[in-house]
């Protein structure tokens, strides 16, 4: 096989990871400090991709930017109504329950989606500007993956500098310690629990949004990235945001050679590359931070 081949599937297997780490980066805060398994995350991440593409093909030619910025806006409140009107409800309760909840909002979300915008596939071009190829290490990397890789990028540099080196970044990590404590200190945790659920769910519609223009928008799309981003998670250490970027790499990178050798087994990749890892570091591939 030649190496450009290799190299080419590499960068954007890369690529494709860093999409999996904006959303599992707002799965593994969700987790990390309100504690709530929520199967529902994969939900917004679809109503992120099927918003995009209804605010682009509204406005037109020029319509991918505004998408880019409205419909992680759109899901950010979507999620702000979850979290105040039934998930604050639940905190405390066992995860049994947490689970069902979620899920249940799951089978919501696939039949309002059914219903505001069919069943069948929708598509979104990138902008002119990210059409076409560029030569990385000589191997041809389509425009928009390097614009993915980037921008995954920039979202660990923030949410590093925000969890370390802000107030309430600061907060947050508090919360997830002790919620108690924070609570004397004279900070409603009711609050940061919001506003960390709102980010989660930021970075989720993000996440649906820049895919848009590489995948089939459907119905069904929340099943495997909600799943994979567990995996993110368990494999790259509770609340470690690192950890999510490295895990996040290595599944993308791991998957997509996976199936240049073995395509038949291209489902079961992200499976074997979880397993092959915990069993070697069950505690993950970096510390859990709280």
């Amino acid at each position: 096989m030649h190496l450009t081949l290799l190299a080419s599937q590499f960068l954007i297997g890369l690529s494709v990871g860093m999409t999996l780490f904006v959303v599992a980066a707002g799965l593994t805060l969700i987790f990390g400090v309100l504690r709530v398994i929520n199967f529902a995350h994969g939900s917004l991440y679809m109503l992120g991709a099927f918003l995009a593409y209804s605010v682009a093909s509204f406005l037109g030619p020029a319509g991918f930017w505004p998408a880019m910025l409205i419909a992680p806006l759109v899901v950010a409140l979507v999620s702000l109504g979850i979290e105040r009107g039934l998930l604050r409800f639940i905190y405390d309760r066992e995860h049994l329950i947490q689970i069902l909840v979620t899920y249940g909002l799951v089978l919501v979300f696939s039949d309002l989606v059914q219903i505001v915008w069919g069943t069948g596939f929708k598509s979104l071009a990138p902008p002119p500007g990210l059409a076409g190829y560029v030569t990385v290490w000589g191997a041809a990397l389509p425009r928009y993956n390097l614009f993915l890789f980037a921008v995954g990028i920039l979202v660990a540099v923030g949410l590093a500098l925000f969890l370390y080196r802000t107030r309430m970044g600061k907060i947050c990590r508090a919360t997830a310690t002790d919620r108690e404590m924070v609570d004397v200190l004279g900070v409603r945790s009711s609050r940061v629990f919001a506003a960390v659920f709102v980010l989660g769910g930021w970075l989720a519609g993000l996440g649906g949004a820049l895919v848009a223009p590489t995948v089939s928008i459907t119905p069904g799309m929340d099943v495997t990235i909600i799943i994979e981003a567990f995996l993110v998670v368990v494999i790259g250490g509770l609340g470690n945001v690192w950890g999510a970027l490295v895990s996040s790499l290595i599944l993308g990178a791991g998957e997509s050679l996976g199936v240049l050798f073995l395509p038949r087994l291209a489902v079961a990749w992200p499976f074997f590359i979880a397993a092959v890892i915990l069993i070697i570091k069950p505690s993950g591939l970096l510390k859990s931070v709280w």
